[in-house]
């Protein structure tokens, strides 16, 4: 019997962690696979220092700290180089990657990545050699016609991304400028945007587990995730879901996002790496429940079968497809082929319809209990004024309503 320890890095959410420690608490400590038990306990990580020879007692850590909290980030890095720690995601790709080198590796296996261009920033680091270096190496270039011969409207948006931050539409040359001059010393880039697009998709991944969504970013965030089901065919919902597993395995990320636009018979793929995804209640409401049993589901996964944290990308595969003469509906499915063998998704869906067969089922009674309720009144209470906490509770009791009575088996 061994024991595992679920660490949960946090900032400031409340809704998703008490969630998912009710949950874990419903579903008990004890669980088995083949020839695997372990009891499993969840706790929330402290930060402190900390030395790089000491061990951990956690075995897998959910992170959703990391991507701006330095400190926490280098212990991330120390344990699982150092201890074998298992990490809901990799914080060497994620520090390293951000969004400029995820969009160049996806446009390399030739996915439709709106034409984007990398800007230097408007104001320069504040070090005595940039000047000089500027005026001999750095080439005069103008904007206005870069963007022009994208095509407006355009986005301006920071290369590293995040929680859509500095995020600008353009429309014309006077707010191109604009938008550029407010960058200051951010890296930013020039993207073609996709407007009166049918529909913008936005799919969540957790291991191999992914569900597109009917998005809508034009409205607040309470209605952003729009309930609607088969508004993507079927071959489209596969090319959204498997390109975000394609993204989530080259990079070795376990926990993550992909938004795209679906316009004239194509999908666009646009924004796909998103360190800390969102898995608010506020905003998912009615597939809350699946991203926390999924999420439980997975960490406990990878802890009873003992995956090994890959830390490091193996991408020539990858590229050697990219590479082939096949069409890109072929590639990708090839992509999908070694995205399922590096998330072990056949195993994986074995463990959720054996080891935890009762976890649906857990879930549905968990969202129908006092506990789970007063998540979304103290969740309302928090983020709302005080004047629309009877409204937005009664807006999310309802969505979390509909989910129960959708999934009464």
């Amino acid at each position: 019997m061994g024991y595992k320890k679920v660490g949960l890095l946090l900032g400031d959410e409340e809704d998703w962690p008490r969630a998912l420690e009710g949950l874990a608490r419903r579903m008990g400590k004890h669980y088995h696979y083949q020839n695997n038990s372990i009891d499993v306990d969840v706790e929330r990580v402290r930060i402190h220092p900390f030395s790089l020879q000491h061990g951990t007692s956690y075995s897998l850590v959910i992170d959703r700290l990391a991507y701006w909290h330095f400190t926490p980030r280098e212990w991330l890095k120390k344990a699982a180089l150092m201890n074998d720690l298992y990490l809901l995601n990799n914080p060497f790709t994620f520090q390293s990657m951000e969004k400029h080198s995820a969009y160049c590796a996806m446009m390399r296996l030739g996915m439709n990545v709106p034409e984007t261009w990398f800007l230097p920033p408007k104001i320069g680091p504040d070090n005595k050699k940039y000047g000089t270096t500027a005026s001999k190496y750095h080439d005069l270039f103008d904007l206005p016609e870069i963007a022009k011969n994208i095509g407006y409207p355009v986005f301006m948006k920071p290369f590293d991304g995040g929680g859509w931050r500095g995020v600008t539409k353009v429309d014309n040359e006077a707010e191109l400028l604009a938008a550029y001059d407010a960058s200051e010393t951010e890296l930013m880039h020039v993207q073609k945007g996709l407007d009166n697009f049918d529909v913008f998709v936005r799919s969540l991944g957790i291991g191999p587990d992914v569900r597109s969504f009917k998005y809508d970013p034009d409205q607040p965030q309470h209605l952003r995730y729009v309930l609607e089901d088969n508004f993507i065919d079927d071959e489209t919902q596969w090319e959204a879901q498997v390109t975000t597993k394609v993204i989530n395995a080259f990079f070795r990320w376990d926990f993550n996002s992909c938004e795209a636009i679906y316009k004239d018979g194509r999908l666009w793929p646009m924004d796909f790496a998103n360190a800390c995804p969102d898995i608010a209640i506020t905003s998912l409401h009615y597939y809350f429940p699946w991203a926390i049993s999924s999420l439980w589901a997975w960490s406990v996964f990878c802890m009873v079968t003992k995956r090994p944290m890959h830390v490091t990308m193996d991408i020539r595969p990858f590229i050697d497809i990219a590479d082939s003469d096949r069409s890109y509906k072929e590639k990708l499915t090839e992509y999908g082929k070694l995205a399922d063998q590096h998330l072990d998704t056949e195993r994986y869906w074995d463990f959720r319809h054996t080891a935890l067969k009762h976890l649906d089922e857990v879930m549905w009674e968990f969202v129908r209990s006092p506990e789970f309720d007063n998540i979304i009144v103290t969740t309302v209470q928090e983020l709302f004024p005080v004047h629309e906490h009877e409204q937005f509770i009664n807006h999310y009791r309802g969505l979390l309503g509909k989910w129960v009575q959708d999934n009464n088996r």
